[in-house]
C-alpha cells in the first residue's frame, strides 16, 4: 500500500519562509511526476508547483521566484521551499504524486497526501 505523509506547514509572519515535506512509502518502483496543490477557503484547489522524474518544473504565476519544488528520489521525498511568504498563501497544501508500485502486479497510481495547513499571519 502506498501512502504520502506532508510535514512541515505551520504559522508565519509575512516575509517568513517554510519547507514542506512528502515522503511516499510502499513498494514504490518509481515517482513519476509529484507536485503540491493547495485550497484557500472559499476557493477552488490550484497547482502550486510540480516536478518530473527528469527534473523539470513548472510554478504557478503567483508563486515564481519565492517558491521552490525539489525532490530525492533516494528518499521519495518532495519537498517545497517556501519563501517570502504573503497572506495570500494562506492554503491547505496538499502533494501529489504518480507512483509506479507492486500490489500483486505492477500498477500505477495517483496519491494524494493528508493536506497540511499554511497560515500566513502577523
Amino acid at each position: 500500500q502506498v501512502q504520502l505523509v506532508e510535514s512541515g506547514g505551520g504559522l508565519v509572519q509575512p516575509g517568513g519562509s517554510l519547507r514542506l515535506s512528502c515522503a511516499a512509502s510502499g513498494r514504490i518502483f518509481g515517482i513519476n511526476v509529484m507536485g503540491w496543490y493547495r485550497q484557500a477557503p472559499g476557493k477552488q484547489r490550484e497547482l502550486v508547483a510540480a516536478i518530473t522524474n527528469g527534473g523539470n518544473t513548472n510554478y504557478a504565476g503567483s508563486v515564481k521566484g519565492r517558491f521552490t519544488i525539489s525532490r530525492d528520489d533516494d528518499k521519495n521525498t518532495v519537498y517545497l521551499q517556501m519563501n517570502s511568504l504573503k497572506p495570500e498563501d494562506t492554503a491547505v497544501y496538499s502533494c501529489n504524486a504518480d507512483i509506479t508500485y507492486y500490489s500483486g502486479s505492477v500498477r500505477r497510481d495517483t496519491y494524494w497526501g493528508q493536506g497540511t495547513q499554511v497560515t500566513v499571519s502577523s
